[in-house]
């Protein structure tokens, strides 16, 4: 069955103007704030260690399926290949980097998702999962690199995964209340506003201090109707450094029920939903990100809510 698709072209600014917007943020919030254009680094290599060099060339975002497939109740038949996804927004050969829910089918229990693949020819998978498994203990995993399917939503970056110019973010000693990826987010809504929306994707480290991140049990066998319920039912962690964020963000919704911002990460034997750093005094965080060209809006889920979107 084919899966129904929108896209909408985004704002793109130049980077060097996105820079000096991060940056005036970014001190707000932290002691020490820089944002640059750069050249790529081999992401490849440590201690990134994803799955293609770079993040440039044919630069998109995806937002697939939704939170309302899982939730008040779970769909267990929204299952997507990332190959097809890849096809989907025009980007065959792509590399994908972003945060969904883990194919259940082959996990066994619902899972984090955090989407580290190379499709094509000569595909690469490093994605991980993060689970509870059914003893109720926190594991870890590599996905196989024939198993390259996600379930029921994903937020990605999708690139040709070449090397080229893009945003470095480096801060270090937190000193406001914002966590990294909102400050960004709502810098870019602040200064476009509403009517241009402005989308990033690409990944960050956590070089020290912790994160709170959460992991989703098994499916709930009752509705969760409400943030209450659902915060009752995540199991929450303070991970320490160093750990490998993934991470999308759009500064405003276009009218297509948008995800807008969600990031997963994961280090050693760690891994999870990004919620934010819990040591301020400690913390620094460095990334490499790039402005996308587009928004796709794949399998849109008919009947929404807004509740488990933080």
């Amino acid at each position: 069955m084919s899966l129904p698709v929108q896209n909408k072209a985004l704002h793109v600014p130049e980077l060097k103007e996105i820079a000096t917007i991060l940056q005036a943020a970014l001190k707000t919030n932290f002691a020490e704030a820089e944002v640059t254009v750069v050249d790529c680094p081999d992401l490849t290599q440590p201690p990134f260690g994803l799955s293609a060099a770079g993040i440039c060339g044919s630069p998109r975002l995806a937002d697939v399926g939704g939170v309302p497939y899982l939730m008040p109740l779970v769909n267990r038949e929204k299952l997507y290949d990332i190959h097809e996804l890849a096809r989907l927004v025009e980007v065959p050969e792509a590399f994908i980097v972003g945060a969904g829910a883990g194919p259940h089918p082959h996990v066994g229990v619902n899972s984090e998702m955090m989407a580290n693949i190379k499709t094509g020819a000569k595909a690469v998978n490093g994605t991980r999962i993060a689970k509870i498994n059914e003893a109720g203990n926190y594991h870890l995993e590599k996905l196989p690199s024939n198993e390259s399917r996600c379930a029921l939503m994903l937020n990605m970056f999708a690139s040709e995964g070449k090397s080229g110019k893009v945003l470095r973010v480096h801060a270090r000693k937190r000193t406001g209340d914002q966590n990294l990826v909102s400050l960004m987010r709502q810098a870019l809504e602040k200064h476009y506003g509403a009517d241009k929306a402005v989308g990033l994707g690409g990944t960050f480290r956590l070089v020290s201090g912790k994160a709170k991140c959460h992991v989703m049990p098994d499916f709930s066998p009752t509705p969760l109707t409400c943030d209450d319920q659902i915060n009752e039912w995540l199991r929450f962690y303070d991970f320490e450094a160093p750990m490998v964020f993934l991470s999308t963000l759009c500064s405003v919704d276009p009218g297509m029920d948008l995800r807008i911002e969600h990031t997963h990460g994961y280090g050693k034997d760690t891994g999870g939903h990004y919620h934010y750093d819990t040591t301020p005094d400690s913390v620094e965080y460095e990334g490499y990100f790039n402005v996308a060209e587009f928004m796709y809006r794949i399998d849109r889920p008919t009947t929404t809510h807004q509740i488990g979107r933080n």
